[in-house]
């Protein structure tokens, strides 16, 4: 049991929610991330979610997309984030993180991802490929990280039941039937389309997508083992790049820690 299986099963077992926080490696700098790192934890969040920056992010809404570009313009690489990752293992060796990216990324940094567990990664989401897939398709065959597939709104009954028996770690259930930071939550479809997960695994399922206040954030905790939260928090830090004042992030994440538990 890895990190990240570690901290779904202890939260569950002590009736808890899961807090998931991302960024975007490299914005606006990666000592700043790694500080950012450091504050989510203090701040209440369960579980960090890297984004690896990437020219076409497809899933991302213009928010995140800005940061992706912003994070490509420092050359900030993978290699880079997994130092990144060390780093910030030498203070914190018990927080899971998720890396998040798209499969050329991946690809080409194969070798890498084979040995990343021993470096402090736990998961990897790769956006852009269907969940019924194998990574092991592609060169990445790193049994101890957790593979963590997505599902969404209009995913069929079928589909759901092969990406499931693929996935570990969690499920990623995507609220929306968009790319990040939209809006518009249909509670009572998310409701439905979470208990349907459920009738084929036993993994948690986490809601992300569209979750912007701590008012989202604790309707979709009812029905989901936890809530990712992205677009907001990468706003965030854009506004706080010159001042490096973070506090606004800290408050709000600890908001939401308390609105879902």
């Amino acid at each position: 049991m890895n990190k990240l299986q570690a901290k779904l099963t202890e939260l569950k077992t002590n009736n808890k929610k899961a807090l998931v926080a991302y960024l975007v490696a490299g914005d606006p700098d990666l000592d700043s991330t790694l500080e950012l790192m450091h504050l989510f934890v203090k701040s209440g969040v369960d579980i960090i979610e890297i984004g690896v920056p990437f020219t076409d992010p497809i899933a991302e809404g213009p928010i995140i997309q800005k940061a992706h570009d912003r994070a490509l313009k420092l050359n900030i690489s993978l290699d880079l984030i997994i130092d990144m990752v060390v780093e910030f293992r030498k203070t914190d060796s018990e927080t899971p993180i998720v890396l998040m990216g798209y499969l050329n990324t991946f690809i080409s940094y194969s070798k890498l991802l084979n040995s990343s567990d021993e470096l402090g990664v736990d998961a990897i989401l790769v956006v852009d490929i269907p969940g019924e897939l194998k990574l092991t398709n592609y060169g990445i065959t790193n049994s101890n990280i957790d593979t963590i597939s997505l599902i969404s709104p209009t995913t069929s009954n079928e589909r759901i039941q092969q990406i499931t028996q693929n996935s570990s770690g969690f499920i990623y259930y995507v609220n929306l039937r968009g790319v990040t930071g939209s809006s518009n939550l249909d509670v009572n479809e998310i409701e439905k389309n979470i208990n349907k997960i459920r009738q084929y695994t036993d993994i948690p399922t986490l809601a992300g997508f569209g979750i912007k206040s701590p008012e989202d954030a604790k309707i979709l905790a009812k029905s989901a083992d936890g809530v990712i939260v992205g677009s907001s928090i990468v706003e965030m830090i854009d506004s706080a790049k010159t001042t490096k004042d973070f506090s606004e992030i800290e408050n709000y994440l600890k908001d939401l820690h308390k609105a879902i538990n």
